[in-house]
């Protein structure tokens, strides 16, 4: 069986979304009073009480940046939640915010969408991205909420 791995947002991007977001906006921490926000940093929900940010993540300009890629009008940006301060990051391999219908987004190395598959439950996720996989064109998935369309994280080949 094939383990996929979620990637949390790299360290280097996670520094400079601590300052100013992708959408070039002050980053302004909050006390997270409720709990329950998913940290992209770290890959877990937020605990009551912890110093967040909710901040503008562009993940395949900054992908492309690193590439060369142009992924043109599929280079969008959108909310996510950080520690507001640096975290140890994830704690081991695996899936995490499973719970929910996802959407599985395939990319191509040029940053280009190549389709993608709705995940309704957990036990989905291993064939999702085994089917976007065996397409050689696939270069990386996003897993994304259906619900507001935000990115989660990215899943690479295994």
């Amino acid at each position: 069986m094939t383990m996929y791995t979620a990637r949390p947002i790299g360290p280097t991007a996670l520094k400079e979304l601590r300052s100013v977001d992708d959408a070039g906006r002050k980053t302004v921490p909050l006390i997270d009073d409720e709990g329950g926000a998913p940290l992209r940093c770290c890959l877990r929900r937020s605990a009551p009480g912890e110093s967040i940010a909710l901040v503008s993540y562009a993940p395949l300009r900054r992908w492309a940046a690193t590439t060369g890629a142009e992924p043109g009008a599929y280079d969008e940006q959108g909310p996510v939640f950080i520690h507001a301060g640096p975290c140890p990051g994830p704690e081991g391999d695996g899936l995490p915010f499973t719970g929910a219908h996802r959407t599985v987004r395939r990319y191509s190395a040029a940053g280009h969408i190549l389709g993608g598959r709705l995940v309704e439950d957990p036990e989905g996720f291993a064939p999702a991205f085994t089917e976007a996989f065996a397409d050689p064109e696939v270069a990386f998935v996003h897993v994304r909420a259906v619900e507001y369309g935000c990115f989660l994280y990215e899943v690479g080949r295994a």
